[in-house]
């Protein structure tokens, strides 16, 4: 087997080039100033510190907050679901579950224009409400459309980790739970909740860090008007052109993912061993 390690020599040297690369050049870039020209750059922390000026600290504080009502609206929903598919036979389940995939097939920015068309004011949720006799609602722009357009983007990111948990449940200790005199409520609670808390947290994890990063999403459905860390990260790079406070926020935001891609291995690592 050792001559087929030549084999991924051509994928290390793009993976080099393509990855490592531009990620040292971000680093670089986050603890230099000087504006992009490499050659009269200057040491400096003063990206990190610009961070913390309440404009940028409320762009955070806003991400995190229409972070986690997304990440509780899809982990109720997903969790729902999830255990809905559960019940079904193995054959159906897989049908289920890519049912649940399949719009991730589809352009996040298609999704985005979809979701425009039924929230505009002359949109067909307006045009259906003004056929029923009701006055038209204003949908678009507003905190319901952002977080509505995330929830339809994120859902299978938690609902696939959930299903996977729920899959490994052996059912005999449901029946065990039953035969010591626990209630469905107790039983779900107590044994089934609690045997898929790995998959619950790992897509918390994922919907938590994919919400807070995006750009297009915010950007569309709140006509330009929410700025979120995806925004900020996106406005410094092309618009302002300060790459320099763009990647001291791509450093932040990329140290919380690694942190949370660490703890999602801890978790597997113990459910693994639990097993």
């Amino acid at each position: 087997m050792k001559h087929f390690v030549k084999l991924i020599r051509p994928y290390m040297v793009w993976a080099v080039i393509m990855i490592i690369v531009p990620l040292l050049l971000i680093v670089l870039y986050s603890v230099t100033t000087g504006g992009n020209d490499l050659v009269n750059i200057q040491f400096t922390l003063d990206n990190f510190k610009k961070m913390t000026e309440p404009i940028y600290v409320a762009v955070f504080l806003k991400s995190f907050r229409l972070g986690l009502l997304s990440v509780g609206i899809c982990l109720v929903v997903g969790y729902i679901l999830a255990y809905l598919i559960t019940l079904f036979s193995e054959k159906v389940q897989s049908l289920l579950v890519l049912f649940v995939t399949i719009p991730m097939w589809i352009n996040t920015l298609l999704r985005t224009y979809a979701w425009i068309c039924l929230l505009s004011d002359n949109g067909i949720i307006n045009t259906l409400l003004t056929m029923l006799g009701f006055e038209s609602v204003t949908l678009m722009y507003t905190d319901f459309a952002v977080v509505l357009g995330l929830v339809s983007d994120l859902l299978p990111f938690m609902v696939i980790p959930i299903h996977t948990s729920l899959c490994k449940i052996d059912h005999s200790l449901h029946e065990a739970a039953m035969d010591l005199g626990a209630n469905r409520f107790q039983t779900f609670w107590r044994v089934t909740f609690k045997l898929s808390i790995p998959g619950v947290l790992n897509g918390i994890i994922m919907t938590f860090l994919l919400s807070i990063s995006t750009f297009v999403i915010p950007k569309l459905l709140g006509g330009g008007q929410y700025m979120l860390i995806g925004n900020l990260i996106e406005n410094q790079f092309i618009s302002v052109g300060d790459w320099n406070f763009g990647s001291a926020i791509s450093v932040i935001l990329a140290f919380i993912i690694l942190i949370a891609i660490t703890a999602m291995k801890r978790i597997d690592k113990d459910e693994i061993e639990e097993e």
